[in-house]
């Protein structure tokens, strides 16, 4: 018989250190030579990235400790590592430079120079140039500002030596590609203050005899038009994702310009270019192509012009956009609401799936919560997507009566998405009797350009009205307690969480993790952010210095003394994104206003928490927030200590 407790009180044999495990992400998934490699994340090991290597024992580990394939172009960073003649080029995350490892041997060196100052040149998004070159993105310092950066296109060989320059069209580039006659190349660029969902160009340049690139020109884009991803599909054709429609779908792109939709459909089969170097289509053969459709594997039919999904395989619902193709199918990550992110290889004919990866089997099975899909109203009209995780554990039930605390969780970006899979940082709570709410407001891909768009100027006023219908709705129709909402959010996420809880009554407490807080000081080229999104906030709030009262009017820094309810503050100390200042200047000056708070900073990490114990300490700090907030004593969890 279940045992009857509080919400917030159950025993779960889900720690956070399970958590932290599951943090072995993969990524950035390539074929090499009928294998498949990939990029691991290692929480153990501060966040270090290896790659593997499928094989019949297991994977076997390619870059052992201390390397670690990472890199900071555009801050996020792009591929970090790509197979030539037998050699391993990668992008080392402690100099930023790119090193060449021979499997065989074991042998690694760098062979980009040495820079003036640490991290003042820096590369990504590798790819396979023509004679064994390294085709990639350089980033370089050229000044104090965080905006004070130079890009062009190198041609790196694997001997070493000095970069040759190839290009250097727009402020922002991807990695060229070689077409299959080696006689042009291709690439995506954009410029401020457009980010790379808002509009890029697809550009094309011929090869010249000595390596280097003649004048580009652009074959696809604009203004209005974002391409996500390309492709050479022949010497006079290419394959990208643009939205010229309002959607991203795959277009075949001649050399002079001319577009082909392959198969026009109302969904996205592409995704916000973040990193540069992912991959959402992959060509299949025979005029089919794998795709992925807001999360779902398809294949597009150039014959039918149809996108079919692929009939879902051991519970596997959400691929990432880390497509490849395989004989007979395709590989990438996968997860499901009951799996974690693993490398898989589907093959598209028998529907036959194998794990080349280690087996992933999620701790307390029976203890993890099942998402469901569900469709909010809005203040505008416009239905709002979310995924309802509630409290699971089959060894507790609540009182008679006794309503759940739900936290609302806001995903970063604001231009990401949440996918109804396993997330096991939900489950820590929802095992503990406390449900969570994904929420999908305006600006979140998946779902269109319109929709994408219903954020332009409207950040910090309609995604926290989003996240206000979809809390009340649960409280209307008897699902959460309406006394214990919370909500949670980091990066873009932190700053509707900051939001949310200095404008509005709804939430009683809010987990604000490295977070944005001061809207004008965050943005410009003297701004406390990164160049990237340096002006992202203008398309967000609006255009400087017309509105600048609008910044300040929306900033939570500047409403710090309207704070609705307690406010637990976590920050990584080496975070270029959104730097601890924000953050250092927000509890300053909640100190004396009565509001209880508490403020967790994390040496070494940056945007995003990637060491096992920091993710571990984090999730037990707002644990106990949530119970000193909402009235219960969770068990096994230090106490945390709120100041006023």
């Amino acid at each position: 018989m279940p045992e009857t407790a509080p919400h917030g009180t159950w025993t779960s044999p889900l720690q956070a250190s399970d958590v932290a495990a599951a943090g072995a992400l993969p990524q950035w998934v390539a074929a090499v030579g009928g294998e498949l490699w990939w990029a691991e994340s290692r929480p153990a090991e501060q966040g270090r990235i290896t790659l593997l290597r499928a094989g019949d024992d297991g994977p076997e580990e390619l870059l052992p400790a201390p390397w670690s394939a990472r890199n900071r172009l555009h801050e996020y960073g792009g591929r970090p590592w790509v197979e030539t003649g037998g050699l391993i080029a990668f992008t080392h995350w402690a100099d930023q430079r790119i090193h060449v490892r021979d499997p065989r041997t074991g042998h690694t060196a760098p062979v980009t120079p040495e820079p003036a100052e640490p991290h003042g040149v820096r590369y990504g998004d590798l790819r396979r140039g023509p004679d064994g070159q390294v085709w990639a993105v350089r980033e370089t310092s050229t000044g104090p500002r965080r905006t004070d950066v130079r890009r062009d296109l190198v041609a790196v060989s694997p001997a070493g030596g000095e970069p040759v320059p190839l290009a250097a069209s727009h402020h922002f580039l991807t990695a060229p590609q070689p077409s299959p006659d080696g006689r042009h190349a291709a690439w995506l660029g954009w410029d401020h203050p457009a980010m790379p969902w808002d509009g890029t160009e697809l550009c094309v340049a011929e090869i010249r005899a000595d390596g280097t690139f003649g004048p580009h020109r652009v074959v696809a884009g604009g203004p209005d038009v974002a391409v996500c991803q390309l492709e050479w599909e022949s010497a006079g054709s290419l394959l990208a994702l643009l939205d010229p429609g309002g959607w991203w779908n795959l277009h075949r792109v001649t050399l002079d310009g001319e577009l082909t939709n392959l198969a026009p459909v109302e969904r996205e089969l592409g995704g916000a270019l973040w990193k540069p170097g992912t991959r959402w289509f992959a060509p299949l053969g025979g005029g089919r192509h794998a795709v992925v459709a807001a999360g779902r594997l398809a294949v597009l039919d150039e014959a039918t012009g149809t996108v079919t999904d692929v009939p879902e395989a051991a519970g596997l619902t959400e691929w990432s956009p880390t497509l490849t193709a395989v004989a007979g199918g395709v590989a990438g990550v996968a997860a499901g609401p009951r799996s974690e992110p693993a490398v898989v290889r589907l093959d598209l004919g028998s529907g036959t799936l194998t794990r080349p990866g280690a087996p992933v089997e999620p701790p307390a099975r029976e203890h993890l919560p099942v998402p469901r899909r569900r469709w909010f109203g809005s203040v505008d009209g416009e239905p709002v997507p979310a995924y309802v995780y509630p409290p699971a554990n089959p060894d507790h039930r609540a009182p008679d009566g006794e309503l759940p605390p739900y936290v609302v969780h806001v995903h970063g970006g604001p231009t990401g998405r949440h996918q109804g899979t396993l997330d096991l940082e939900f489950a820590y709570f929802t095992s503990r009797g406390i449900g969570v709410v994904a929420v999908d407001y305006a600006g979140s891909t998946g779902y269109g350009r319109r929709y994408r768009e219903r954020l332009r100027e409207q950040w910090g006023v309609l995604d926290v009205a989003d996240c206000v219908a979809v809390a009340e709705a649960l409280v209307a129709e008897g699902t959460a307690d309406p006394e214990r909402l919370a909500i949670r959010g980091g990066s873009a996420g932190g700053f509707t969480s900051a939001a949310a809880i200095t404008s509005v009554r709804t939430f009683r407490a809010a987990t604000i993790k490295f977070p944005i807080l001061d809207l004008a000081a965050w943005t410009g080229e003297g701004g406390e952010t990164h160049d990237f999104e340096s002006r992202y906030v203008e398309g967000l709030v609006g255009p400087l210095p017309d509105t600048a009262e609008r910044y300040r009017e929306r900033s939570p820094l500047h409403r710090a003394a309207s704070t609705a309810g307690p406010v637990l503050l976590l920050q990584g100390l080496d975070d270029q994104i959104c730097p601890p200042e924000q953050a250092d200047r927000f509890v300053a000056a909640l100190h004396g206003t009565g509001v209880p708070h508490a403020y967790l900073t994390f040496p070494g990490e940056q945007h995003g928490f990637r060491g096992a114990e920091t993710i571990e300490a984090a999730l037990e700090a707002e644990l106990s927030f949530y119970g000193q907030v909402f009235g219960f004593a969770p068990p096994g969890v230090p106490r945390l200590e709120l100041r006023r």
